[in-house]
């Protein structure tokens, strides 16, 4: 694959900040026509995406369908549906002070945006942003992920195919290009990663005062009362732990359960796993050998018991679903977010120690799930303990839906996206007063 140079990359740059000023983007129908152009794009490469997929993660067709392809269409349709709707001025009243006037807010667009793209849903979580550039009106460099190469790939012709690079392009490369790209003053940065690589970021937007949303992680628990349906929980937890290789933001990343249910749950997780999970390959591929070896040496290191699991292939990036029980804060398993097909077991006695236990060790994860049949208390549970978004018997299904934001908060990232959510990051509230 090659890279551009800098001197290209701030052509590039120079000649997307011409063509914003033109202020050719800023049109309505000419928003609308980008997001036909880049559905279409999509669609036509549906059959790359696939295979790019299953080559770099083992991504089978239906969570593509579901969690790639599917979510970018979604958005799109959605987008085109209301954009009128949230393109028109907001009238608001003018107070006395300020009397005789006409004041509303409109939504202006930020200039030339920046996104930097995550290996795990390399197709969503890159073009799901770009969907809120374009509505934005903004002109859009993207740099997708360089551990993902085929879909990589795949997602620079879809863009080739779809816009002019000075209105939209790709950059590939790693660090040395995207520490470049930072270096440039962009108009708005938007970035999918880890925390640490989003300080980085934050810290180079610093310099130029770029806005900036940053979508992170963390050790999201899910959180099992007494009173669960244990086969509920477990099925959540088999689409939720183990889809893409535990490779999901939003994953729940250790559970944390009752110590009165937490043998019957355990014992129909572990079949359902044995059962459903037997291989080694069976959850798909971590994205590169180095995250197999670091899991390994995870559990190598812990003190917890494998109850399932734990077969690793480092020249297949493959490593079996897992379960530890007998997890102590402490543990070497919970020393980090885990991002793979291993799920740490703690316990409870009581309710507030769930709440303190997550708040003291782990606080201000990117989701939260909590499983029981008394909602005041599972409600009271989601309330006290402060994460980017939540559920109650369920889990990372609230991310497909284009009325709820998506997004963090602390070290779990800032800012949301999605449906109207992304029309609004991606343009400046600018306060208008007319006086006749």
């Amino acid at each position: 694959m090659n890279y551009l140079s800098p001197a290209k990359i701030d052509s590039l740059f120079s000649a997307q900040k011409a063509y914003f000023a033109t202020r050719a983007t800023a049109d309505v129908g000419f928003r609308k026509q980008s997001l036909e152009r880049l559905k279409e794009a999509v669609i036509n490469n549906k059959e790359a995406l696939y295979s790019a997929l299953a080559e770099d993660l083992g991504k089978p067709k239906d969570v593509v369908d579901l969690a790639e392809i599917g979510a970018v269409l979604h958005e799109i349709d959605f987008a085109l549906a209301h954009l009128d709707e949230w393109v028109a001025p907001v009238s608001v009243p003018s107070p006395d002070i300020i009397a005789p006037s006409e004041c509303y807010v409109v939504q202006e667009p930020y200039g030339v945006t920046y996104i930097i793209g995550p290996f795990n849903y390399p197709v969503n979580l890159t073009l799901t942003p770009l969907i809120g550039a374009i509505i934005g009106g903004n002109t859009c460099i993207i740099k997708p992920s360089e551990t993902t190469p085929e879909t990589s790939a795949v997602i620079e012709k879809i863009i080739a195919e779809a816009f002019a690079p000075e209105y939209v392009a790709v950059i590939q490369g790693g660090r040395d290009e995207n520490s470049h790209l930072l270096s440039l003053p962009f108009d708005f940065i938007f970035f999918t990663g880890s925390p640490n690589v989003g300080k980085v970021v934050m810290q180079a937007a610093a310099k130029h005062l770029t806005p900036v949303v940053l979508e992170l992680g963390g050790k999201c628990p899910l959180i099992v009362l007494p009173d669960a349906d244990l086969d509920q929980t477990v099925n959540q937890l088999m689409f939720g732990k183990f889809i893409n290789s535990g490779q999901t933001c939003i994953a729940p990343d250790y559970l944390y359960v009752h110590y009165s249910v937490k043998d019957a749950l355990l014992e129909r997780l572990v079949e359902r796993v044995k059962t459903e999970l037997p291989e080694i390959n069976s959850t798909g591929k971590l994205v590169t050998e180095r995250q197999v070896q670091r899991l390994v040496s995870l559990l190598e290191a812990t003190q917890g018991q494998v109850l399932v699991g734990s077969q690793a292939d480092v020249s297949k990036r493959a490593l079996s679903a897992t379960v530890v029980d007998g997890v102590e804060w402490n543990d070497p398993l919970m020393s980090e977010e885990l991002f793979g097909p291993i799920l740490p077991v703690l316990e409870f006695d009581s309710v507030r120690t769930a709440i303190d236990q997550v708040n003291k060790h782990h606080p201000k994860p990117l989701a939260v799930y909590v499983f029981g049949k008394d909602m005041d208390v599972a409600k009271g549970i989601i309330n006290q303990i402060q994460s980017g978004d939540a559920q109650v018997n369920g889990v990372m299904l609230h991310a497909f839906s284009p009325y709820l934001p998506f997004g963090g908060i602390g070290a779990s990232g800032m800012g949301e996206y999605h449906g109207h959510f992304s029309y609004l990051t991606f343009t400046h509230k600018k306060s208008v007063r007319i006086v006749p």
